[in-house]
């Protein structure tokens, strides 16, 4: 990370007229959930716990509560330390955690290679001379505290799928009691709970079509009704009470804290609920710029949200009637209510839609990080990054959402429960941004502590608060809370205890090459794509395919798709190509990496672009070895020997375009190729979890025009008929052949780890999606392979 400059900015966003744009279209994406706030604070605030009094102490105490809870949290906090705590320009938990993770060995995520350290967005800042951090060290030196930070991040996602699901519930009903304003009590009953469940049927309805579709609309709905509450604050600043300014001072908490006491503590379960939404700066940053995120809070989400609560203290501070209750709408003046009824329900639909969508790219980061059960995702929008919708998550999020309002029937529960959800997040942020300053920034551990102390003491006051209200509402996202990270822990500890087993029982090279015809083992036309999650040696799932059906395809590619630490992975460095065994075998290993925020390819493109680079890796490998042969007479054998130690980077994007190495006056392929790789010679692929000292060196090559009769040598010769059989292969067939796994714990085993092996992950693995769908593999052109795993 770059402190000196900001990292979020690339040549076509350095002009001011960029940054405003992006931050006019951040207001309907980042500032929909916090703008709605003011629908529902006081109304939470006053609802139970202190009264309205004519000495107006409760409702000044409240402004000067929300106000500097306003600017120290998302303004001080969020705005100015948070925001660069970025990864290549993308936020949230798992932003934070992969920093950590790149800067400390404390990833749990299997088959790690060195050779991921190349990749050109695994940027760590330059250590000091001597990076001796005590707090790193004894991170990196315990494994429990590894799974302990694993946990901390599980839980703070898991608060934010709470979120997901209280933010749209709370938001459109709080939107939709306008009516009680204009009805009688007995009509109003009737019908808030039913419209606020038709709009969130509605809602959750149309997700599958993404937000690109009407997206254009939500900055200008976000951007009128902004104006709208700021418009209003004033009018009833300028008419009821021009003093309310004072209340901004600290003394009023003060006052307020001394006269409500322990009610008071117990009431700013409410007031917490004005920064409601401030997660969503952070966690939406990788769609716009850090200033544009800046410029658009700091000028016009801010003073529009601090005179709109101003506003409503203001008419409050006038008005004392005991039948008053304490909602947005009875500041609004009755000739444009309507109007602002209809505003506020649409902002509130745009703010829940930004909450449901930030949901589900969570969801899909978790499960890249395999750290989730397998769900499907599509991709909504071709044009704009990131946009995911998960039919399931989808609907269990409308049941729920609707059952919530139904059940609770009342802004106080849903805002005990949200409030809750809210705090833990910002907690699990203030911890992680704390680690971030000592082991990526190398700040000192006294500055992270200050950080740590300041924002955390305000966030534990406000999560104790919500924490009393347990019983009213608050138990819900801690319930749901616990059954998550339960699912969650579950799957990644099984997918751990996998991956290990596979490690002990893979099969040697050794065992591969002696498959021939004398043991009745026969090479069929095709290519085998085998796919696992090893990164070297050959998987038992494929010498039990062998062992059932003696023959196994002409081409043979062992495909490991895995997931690295970084937001995204440059389409040129995605593949690692290489040779398992002499080039005869014509068996090849190819690791595809992506990022947690990539978009993983559809299963055809997948299929043209894997041989693609397998011809360009096939092309690079035959013309490094006869150029090697000019000074080594027997480097080819050698080659051939120890090409299976050797991956390269095999990219989509040349650094000059050539003509392809031709044969005979026939052109094979044009071929561009990239190389990017730690080594001109290997990366070493025996290594699986440990890193090992590699000179980085980036190399350029392309293939140029040779004579003729050079053309026609040995070499030549040998590749192009490599290349002929890749091409052969392709046109008789592609076969998938992955693992159809079973897990159960072994014998001697706890009760606990049986329950949760036997039947927790097995129940889980039998309910979600296979690997055949998360890899979006044909069904005609599957093989499975059943493999039980005694962990």
């Amino acid at each position: 990370m770059d402190l000196e400059s900001s990292k979020c900015w690339d040549t076509s966003k350095d002009s001011w007229k960029t940054i405003l744009i992006l931050a006019y279209q951040s207001l309907g994406v980042v500032y929909g959930d916090l703008s709605i706030s003011p629908l529902y604070v006081y109304t939470s605030t006053f609802a139970e716990d202190i009264e309205h009094s004519e000495t107006n102490e409760e409702i000044f105490g409240a402004l000067s509560f929300v106000f500097w809870t306003l600017t120290l949290v998302p303004l001080f906090k969020y705005v100015f330390v948070v925001l660069r705590a970025d990864d290549n320009g993308e936020g949230g938990t798992f932003a934070l955690y992969s920093l950590i993770c790149r800067h400390a060995k404390v990833s749990l995520l299997p088959n790690r290679q060195h050779a991921d350290e190349a990749l050109s967005t695994y940027k760590m800042e330059e250590p000091p001379a001597k990076d001796t951090s005590r707090v790193k060290m004894v991170l990196e030196k315990y494994k429990a505290l590894h799974t302990a930070l694993l946990i901390v991040v599980l839980l703070g996602t898991c608060m934010v799928i709470g979120d997901g699901l209280l933010t749209p519930a709370i938001s459109v009903f709080s939107a939709v009691s306008g009516l009680e304003v204009s009805m009688s009590k007995k009509h109003h009953q009737y019908a808030v709970i039913p419209i606020t469940c038709f709009i969130l049927v509605c809602l959750f309805a149309l997700q599958h079509y993404g937000t690109h579709r009407v997206g254009f609309l939500f900055a200008p709905i976000v951007l009128a009704w902004l104006l709208c509450i700021s418009t209003l604050g004033l009018y009833n600043i300028f008419k009821w009470n021009r003093h309310v300014y004072k209340a901004l001072s600290p003394y009023y908490m003060f006052k307020f804290l001394k006269k409500t006491r322990i009610s008071g503590w117990m009431s700013l379960g409410g007031i917490l609920l004005c920064i409601t939404g401030s997660e969503a700066m952070f966690a939406d940053l990788g769609h716009f710029s850090y200033m544009a995120i800046q410029i658009a809070f700091t000028f016009l989400v801010y003073p529009a949200l601090i005179l709109a609560y101003m506003g409503q203290a203001a008419y409050l501070s006038n008005h004392h009637d005991s039948e008053l209750q304490i909602s947005f709408y009875v500041s609004v003046p009755e000739s444009v209510r309507w109007p602002v009824l209809i505003l506020a329900i649409l902002a509130s639909v745009v703010g829940s839609q930004a909450i449901i969508s930030g949901t589900f790219s969570i969801i899909n980061q978790s499960q890249s990080l395999g750290c989730f059960p397998r769900v499907k995702v599509v991709h909504t929008s071709d044009k704009i990054h990131g946009q995911v919708y998960i039919p399931e998550i989808n609907w269990i999020l409308m049941i729920l959402c609707i059952a919530v309002t139904i059940g609770f029937r009342d802004t106080k529960h849903m805002g005990n429960a949200s409030g809750l959800a809210v705090m833990t997040v910002m907690l699990v942020t203030t911890c992680l941004t704390s680690l971030v300053m000592i082991v990526c920034w190398h700040k000192p551990p006294i500055l992270a502590l200050c950080f740590l102390l300041f924002f955390g003491s305000i966030e534990l006051l406000y999560f104790s608060a919500s924490l009393t209200k347990f019983c009213e509402g608050a138990w819900l996202p801690i319930l749901l809370a616990l059954f998550l990270m339960i699912i969650m822990f579950l799957w990644h500890y099984a997918t751990i205890r996998k991956y290990e087993y596979d490690l002990h029982n893979k099969v040697s090279l050794d065992w591969l090459l002696a498959l021939g015809p004398s043991l009745g083992i026969a090479r069929v036309p095709g290519i085998g794509l085998v796919f696992t999650d090893l990164t070297t040696g050959i998987p038992a799932n494929f010498s039990r395919f062998v062992t059932n059906l003696p023959a196994y395809h002409r081409i043979l590619v062992f495909v490991c798709v895995k997931s690295v630490p970084v937001p995204h992975v440059p389409a040129a460095e995605r593949y690692l190509v290489g040779r398992v065994g002499p080039s005869a075998h014509r068996s090849y290993r190819c690791i595809v990496r992506y990022g947690y925020r990539d978009v993983h390819q559809d299963v055809d493109s997948f299929e043209s672009e894997l041989v693609a680079r397998l011809a360009d890796f096939i092309q690079y490998d035959w013309y490094r070895s006869r150029r090697s042969s000019m000074s080594i007479e027997d480097d080819a054998s050698h080659s051939n020997e120890s090409s299976s130690h050797r991956l390269t980077v095999i990219g989509t994007t040349g650094f000059s375009i050539q003509p392809g190495y031709e044969s005979g006056g026939e052109s094979v392929q044009q071929a561009s190729v990239s190389v990017g790789f730690p080594t001109v010679h290997s990366v070493s692929d025996v290594i699986e979890m440990e890193p090992m000292d590699v000179t980085e060196r980036r190399v350029r090559f392309a293939i140029d025009d040779e004579p003729e009769s050079d053309a026609r040598s040995e070499v030549g010769v040998q590749m192009q008929e490599e290349l002929e059989d890749l091409y052969a292969a392709q046109e008789a067939g592609i076969a998938f052949i992955l693992g159809h796994s079973h897990v159960r714990a072994k014998q001697g085993s706890s009760v606990l780890k049986k329950l949760a092996l036997n039947y927790g992950y097995n129940f889980l693995r039998r309910n979600c999606r296979g690997p055949d769908v998360a890899l979006k593999v044909p069904p005609v052109s599957l093989l499975e392979v059943g493999m039980v795993y005694i962990v």
